[in-house]
């Protein structure tokens, strides 16, 4: 295989695959051992969450939805098994050893029981289940939340106009992936709680403050006692059930050190015991105590409920850096100390698998999809650069630690540290896909421009994929719809029909291409097209942001909000004052629409070397036989390639898009924005397009996010980002993420010099004020032998999509989209 410079992660594979020891285990026997545990494992499903959740939410309806929220996730605090992993230094897991995941039945409990027979079976992300839970799902857990769910409802009250766009089934089981709503595949979306606030206060201090303003409500006010004072009971019933977890934990590990031979282990467990008796119900006071008070915080939130992309862990370097540093200046702590403590948060975090059981969802998240964002640098509230010890030592803990956990963020503005970006490259270079970059000089503009201080702008926390999240001035929570528009452009070339979905007209009528004279013609037919699935995915939002109210809530989430405490209302409801609501509506298919747009406007309209009616015929077969056809339309200019002919079509794009959000999202009174952020969803709505202009053949994959089409950036990744730039209408501000990907050879970021290389990249990416940006650093022949080899690969990491995952458990489709991404052999 020739491969002349190698990336440090396919350095430590061909050691491992020659027979050599692995580098990690060296010096690290204990997270070494925690690691094993996880290795190579098909996820289990663990039901006792599900179990207990619905035997509550049974023996309490009539009451309000917040309280019965509450009180169910006592009975799962009070009745879950609780186990402590072998050798961990940290309590706390919401299933058995080894990759799990739980059930929330709340959001498809409707097919729940079908689901069950197919998960461990399924091509994406399968998960296996003991036929005795398998049971209790079919015979309690699914009965009672048929009927009840959120899915369910959703289904009945779209529009028969936007159904016929989201769904192809009746029950609303099968998507269209025309317009896609994802809020029935999670009950929230991205998310990051205010972490600091547990590790100051702990949640004995925020129950006395909700404990303070339910005593302050008017007795007499109906509507306090009616909606506030079920709200105060929900929220100080979480905080108490959070107690009762931790110690019940807390018991655990004291009764296991009472058997426990090894000193060394039973002195550990003793610790742990106090510490998880301490925290977080009291303020943390150690680095190690702050570290445990977080893990259960965000724990127990998977337990309240199934957050979009796994809930974020925030700015860890900033809200842990006061404890950490008080205990090295103490001799209580030192760096590697440390670093074995966060290794034991990753080591757990790769234990929990977020499944999704809808099929869509599944679809959309391949490869066991996380984003639990761990967020590092940036810039502090008043502006200063944030950078400290933590930021680097996390950094070097994810050049180290061997698995995709966590998913690691890096802000960055004009003004970051020379050593930071560097640190920055070199993980980058390591070659997993660490860390995703993100640009203050982009979002912080933004967030301001929609009503943020600049305070809570600047302390911005990455969250999930891409996103931004303000802790205690976000206060929207539904998941928005994402919208095929490629499908909108074959609807253009075909009067509102689709080849995959036969005579049905799904859009407008918008006449025969053949008979477009000009290409203003094709344009006006296909922004028809585009505004009519920009209108089902409003009018859906519309729906989603009412119904969600009535089906879910997060008592202890909004415990750690300061609005939603300081005014007595979930997080899931509709509008909390003082609230900033950003939603989004995402833009698939870009770079394959503009560059088929392209196309047509060079080849047949201008050039006139080729016919409507040529090309039509060539994409009625797919281009077979019709090779020359393809390559004179490949032949145009295609975005990613800093071409303006190209670049401005994709401008015109964004801007009707954007547009449409500035005029029609203030009467759904929120922001949604217009997004670029695919997760893997591109391949299954590729799988509903048949070919296009540009030369992509039937059902294959869509371009990725804000990158350009597979293969069609021809003029080097700075060229990709120029184009990115020349495509954004600074004008407008109803925008939010673009998502960029790009690979690059190990050999054009060879030694010092590469490193200087790819830091002023990051630099030209900062300055043009992009929002996102991620890297793959590998050879392709390393991925082609990873899909005809694939258990000597099994430890291949790659970035996918604002996540990284093992490249043998992705779909051969994401496998073959990556292989043809262009691969740039300079920076």
């Amino acid at each position: 295989m020739d491969r002349t410079v190698l990336s440090p992660q396919e350095t430590r594979l061909d050691i491992i695959n020659s027979g050599g020891p692995d580098p990690f285990l060296a010096g690290r026997a204990r997270v070494s051992a925690l690691v094993k545990n996880t290795a190579g494992q098909k996820p289990v499903i663990d039901v006792e969450r599900a179990l207990w959740f619905t035997r509550s939410m049974r023996e309490t309806e009539g009451r309000p939805l917040p309280l019965r929220w509450a009180l169910a996730l006592y009975n799962v605090a009070k009745n879950m098994t609780v186990r402590l992993a072998e050798g961990q230094l940290l309590l706390g897991r919401v299933g058995p050893p080894g990759r799990h995941c739980i059930l929330y039945p709340e959001l498809d409990g409707d097919f729940l029981d079908l689901a069950v027979g197919t998960l461990p079976d399924r091509p994406n992300s399968p998960a296996d289940i003991s036929p005795e839970d398998a049971r209790l799902v079919i015979d309690e857990i699914a009965p009672y939340w048929r009927g009840r769910t959120y899915h369910e409802a959703l289904s009945l009250a779209l529009p028969e106009d936007v159904r016929r766009l989201t769904y192809a089934d009746p029950a609303g089981l099968v998507s269209r992936f025309v317009v896609n709503e994802t809020s029935s595949f999670r009950s929230s979306i991205q998310w990051v709680h205010d972490y600091e606030c547990v590790l100051k206060l702990g949640f004995r201090g925020l129950s006395e403050i909700a404990a303070a303003r339910l005593a302050g409500l008017d007795p007499l006010d109906p509507v306090q006692q009616t909606e506030r004072r079920p709200f105060y009971e929900a929220v100080l019933t979480a905080a108490e059930a959070v107690r009762l977890w931790a110690g019940r934990h807390a018991d655990l590990a004291a009764e296991t050190a009472s058997r426990e031979s090894d000193p060394v282990r039973r002195a550990e467990l003793l610790e742990m015991a106090a510490i998880a008796r301490k925290v977080p119900w009291e303020p943390a006071g150690t680095f190690r105590e702050a570290v445990q008070s977080q893990w259960f915080t965000q724990l127990f939130s998977r337990l309240e409920q199934k957050t979009g992309t796994i809930i974020s862990n925030g700015r860890m370097d900033q809200y842990l850096y006061p404890y950490y540093a008080r205990d090295k200046e103490l001799g209580l702590a030192d760096e590697d100390g440390a670093l074995e403590l966060l290794e034991c948060v990753w080591a757990g975090l790769s234990e929990f698998v977020d499944l999704y059981v809808s099929p869509a969802g599944g679809a959309f998240n391949e490869g066991y999809a996380h984003w639990e964002a761990v967020t590092v640098g940036g810039q502090k509230s008043d502006g200063s650069d944030a950078t400290n010890e933590l930021s680097h030592l996390f950094l070097r803990s994810k050049r180290e630690f061997p698995l995709h956990y966590p998913d690691l963020a890096a802000r960055v503005h004009s003004r970051s540290p020379a050593s930071f970006l560097r640190d920055v490259a070199e993980t980058i270079k390591d070659g997993s896909g660490f860390p995703k970059l993100i640009n203050d000089e982009e979002v912080v503009p933004l967030l301001v421009g929609k009503g943020a201080t600049f305070a809570e702008a600047l302390d911005y926390a990455v969250s999930g994929c891409t996103e931004a999240r303000m802790p205690n001035r976000d206060t929207f929570t539904s998941g928005g719809s994402y919208i095929n528009f490629a499908a909108a452009l074959e609807m253009a070339l075909r009067d509102g029909r689709m080849v995959k979905y036969g005579d049905a007209r799904l859009g407008e009528a918008t006449g025969d291409p053949r008979g477009f004279k000009t290409y203003d013609d094709l344009w006006e037919a296909y922004q028809k097209q585009h505004v009519c699935l920009l209108r089902a995915a409003f009018v859906q939002q519309a729906v989603v942001n009412k119904l969600r109210a009535r089906h879910f809530a997060q008592p202890m989430g909004s415990l750690l909000h300061d609005l939603a405490l300081k005014h007595g209302r979930d997080l899931h409801q509709e509008h909390i004052p003082e609230g900033l609501d950003f939603g989004y509506v995402e833009f698939i298919g870009y770079a394959t629409v503009a560059d088929s747009l392209a196309a047509l406007k060079k080849k047949v309209f201008e050039e006139g070397v080729l016919g409507m009616a040529e090309v039509m015929e060539a994409l009625d077969h797919n281009f077979s036989g019709y090779e020359k056809v393809r390559a004179i339309l490949g032949s145009a200019p295609c975005y990613g390639n800093n071409d303006p002919y190209a670049d401005s079509i994709a401008k015109k794009l964004d801007r009707v898009s954007v547009e449409f959000s500035a005029k029609y999202a203030g009467s759904l009174g929120v922001n949604l924005d217009i997004r670029y952020v695919p997760f893997t969803s591109h391949v299954p709505f590729g799988r509903a397009v048949s070919a296009t202009p540009n030369g992509r053949g039937a059902w294959l994959p869509l371009s990725d996010g804000a990158s350009a089409s597979q293969g069609a950036d021809k003029k080097g990744p700075a060229a990709v980002l120029l184009s990115n730039f020349n495509s954004k209408n600074m004008d407008l501000s109803a925008r939010a993420a673009r998502m960029i990907n790009i690979k690059l050879t190990p050999g054009c970021l060879e030694g010092d010099e590469g490193t200087e290389k790819l830091v002023s990249f990051i630099r030209a990416f900062v300055d043009l004020k992009l929002w996102h940006v991620q890297f793959n650093v590998i050879n392709q022949q390393t991925l082609l032998a990873a899909q005809k080899n694939p258990d000597k690969y099994r430890d291949l990491i790659v970035r996918i999509a604002g996540y990284s995952a093992y490249f043998t458990d992705l779909s051969a489709d994401l496998q073959n989209d990556l292989i043809a991404r262009s691969s740039h052999g300079s920076v």
